[in-house]
Formats: C-alpha cells, structure tokens, sequence
C-alpha cells in the first residue's frame, strides 16, 4: 500500500527523523491557514499522487512541474494551478493523476543531497540498505552511469541493523566528523525501526540532505507497506487514499482477488501467481497483449468467480478472455460453475476461451460442454494462448 509524502514524513517524524516542517491542505480555503504555519519568505508547494518524478511533471492544461519553490505571496496562486489539477509524471502514464492534495514545506538550505533506501531484497531473503552521494537523481540512472557512487548493505532479519553496518554507511557518505554521525546514526536506526515494526516494503528518502546548518534532514519520504501485513497494522488502514487506486483493484480486493490492471486487449483469469504470470507471458509470445493479472487463488467460490467476470468485463480494453485454471486445491468442476453462472447472469458476448487441467478436470469439462455457452476449449496452455490471440486479432 502506497502512502503520501505528507504522511510519509509524519511517521518519520514520530520515528525521530528531521523533516522540513510543513502543512497540508486539501482545498483551497485551507491555503492561507497552511501557509501560516511555514517560516520563511520563500516555501516549497509540493503536489501529492503516488508517483515519482513530480518535479519534471506536466500537468494536463500545460502548467510545468508538480513541484516549486516560490515567494510566500505567491504560493496559495500555484497552489490553486497545482489542486484538481492531472499531473503527468513518468510514472504516471499519460492518463496522469489528479491532484487532491498540496503540501506546503518550509524550504531548506541544501549544501549536499544524497540517496538512502531501505528495501527487501528477494534474491538474498534479506534487508538491503542503498545508498548513494548522488541524491535527487534516479536511481537507476545512478547504478548505470556511475555504479561507484552506490553503497549496498545487506541486514539479516534476526539481527537488524548494526553499529558496523551504520558506520560502513556513514563513512561511505562522507559523515565521519562527530556530530554528523551522530545525526546519521539515529536516522538510520529510526529508519530501519519504521521499517520492521510497520513491515514496510520500502523506505526511501530522495533527497536525504545535509543543510549549511549542518543538520541532516530526509528532504523527501517514500514510503510503501506491505499490504499482507496489514492485518498487524489496522492503524495504517487510515492512511490509504483509495483516490490513488484503480477502482478495479479495490473492487477485486474485496473479493478476495489478486488483479492488477494491465494495458492489453486480452483478460486472464488464472489460479496462482505463478501461473498467472506464465499465462501472460505466453500470450505475448504468441504478440497478444494482456489486459491484467488476475489470481482467482486456490480456494475462490463461484461467487469469486462471478465478482472476478465482473471485473473483467469493467475494462473497456478487454476483447476477449482467457481462462486458464490448473485444478489442484482448486476443482476444475468449481471453477466451470463459476464460469457458468457468470456467463449466463452477464450474457457474456465477448470470445472466451478456457484451458482446464488438474482435479475434477473431466467433470468441468462436461459441464462447460452440456451448459451451452458459447466458448472455445483448449487443451493446452500453448493451444489456449494461440487461440484467444488469434480471435483477438481476427485470425481463422
């Protein structure tokens, strides 16, 4: 579950990590009030979507950047060109997100920024810390162009963070003198409690800056919580701005589902992630684009499967729809149920094409046959990919 800036940076603050002071507003009568809580003639506006690359942002009426450093007297104005407002980002697509919230921050001396994550690393099962001298910049242009400016450390789980691995970092980013690392070493430590207490997926701070004050201070806050532990954290629930989600994910998330959408012409309906996965990559071999990920999961009900039609058919890109279901915890006989019902209660008019294999098999596949829908089987993963594909596309 993506969080705001804003909220991103109050967890860093109650976690004891220096953060530029600042104030949020949601509507434009909440500007003057906000604006008042900043020193300084000059404050940064800062737009709030979950997606990076806000700075370099285009909003949809042409207004350049989602960010900016502007006089006190002129930030409620580009605050109102920034609220209700599509910024487009990189990360964004060219739909972009509205804009529902500006974050007004108090603006900072800068004499150094620098780049610090904390992520799960899936190749080692352990936590892993990057950090780099060159902040502010992707970080992926930085490990390509100049890996040497990045510094790796790996944490285990069982011991959590070190003394070592924070002076190995401190040195690296150049924080020997006394009191800066004394600075770093009580970020570091908060950083990594916010991260194991609240299972976090990442902590990030682009920019990590040291101030002409001498202060070091997360200029900016990224953080991602794990949604399969958010049953631990009830508290963080009231963190989810469900403006950000695709309502389609919502929906499906209340059913139990998996799915993410896509932005291909053909639907997937699979059990298991894993396959789910090698059933869209099988359709782009065959050059058919797929329209989501959707896992039904090994224990879905004919009502799941009903809610996940649903969905399905709520994309408008969708063309034509791939089941493919390996019956193992899952019943080949349940899952053609589902698809019966489905079929018949939405009048499905879109091609459909099913691959069942696994327990029951036969039993599903009889039903399908008898039901009277009006469907393509498949024998094999291959078969059913080629298939839906070349209906798709037109082909015989």
């Amino acid at each position: 579950m993506n969080i705001h800036e804003y909220q991103a940076k109050e967890l860093f603050r109650r976690n004891g990590v220096a953060v530029p002071n600042g104030a949020v507003a949601h509507s434009p009568k909440d500007f003057a009030n906000a604006i008042a809580q900043i020193k300084g003639e000059h404050l940064v506006v800062k737009s709030q979507i979950h997606a990076g690359g806000r700075g370099k942002g285009v909003f949809a009426d042409g207004f350049q950047g989602g960010v900016h450093v502007v006089e006190r007297s002129q930030a409620a104005s580009i605050a109102n060109k920034m609220l209700g407002n599509v910024l487009i980002t990189k990360q964004t697509g060219d739909s972009g997100k509205q804009v529902n919230t500006i974050y007004f921050n108090e603006l900072t001396n800068i004499a150094k920024e620098y780049y610090l994550a904390i992520i799960m690393d899936r190749l080692s099962n352990r936590v892993l810390i990057i950090a780099s001298t060159e902040g502010g910049m992707d970080i992926e242009r930085v490990a390509e162009e100049t890996p040497e400016k990045i510094f790796r450390s790996i944490v285990h789980p069982e011991t959590g963070i070190q003394a070592f691995h924070i002076r190995q970092l401190a040195f690296f980013l150049g924080f020997e003198e006394k009191a800066l690392f004394k600075q770093f070493s009580t970020l570091m430590q908060s950083l990594y409690t916010l991260f194991w207490e609240k299972d976090c997926s990442t902590v990030e701070v682009n920019p990590l800056v040291l101030t002409k004050e001498n202060e070091i201070m997360a200029l900016d806050a990224k953080v991602v919580l794990d949604d399969n532990a958010l049953f631990r954290h009830p508290e963080m629930l009231a963190l989810q701005d469900t403006n950000e989600e695709d309502p389609l994910e919502l929906e499906a998330h209340k059913h139990g589902l998996n799915y993410i959408k896509l932005d291909g012409d053909i639907a997937c309906m699979v059990n298991g992630a894993g396959l789910a996965m090698a059933t869209m990559d099988i359709i782009k071999y065959y050059n058919g684009n797929p329209a989501n990920f959707l896992d039904v999961g090994g224990g879905a009900t004919e009502e799941a499967i009903v809610a996940a039609f649903n969905i399905l058919l709520s994309d408008p890109n969708t063309k034509g729809i791939l089941i493919n279901i390996f019956g193992g915890i899952m019943r080949c006989d349940i899952i053609a149920a589902g698809v019966i019902a489905a079929c018949k209660k939405i009048d499905l008019k879109l091609p459909l094409v099913v691959r069942l294999e696994g327990t029951n098999v036969e039993e599903g596949k009889k039903m399908l046959r008898e039901s009277g829908i009006d469907l393509v089987p498949a024998d094999s993963l291959s078969d059913a990919a080629q298939k839906i594909v070349n209906i798709v596309k037109g082909s015989k």
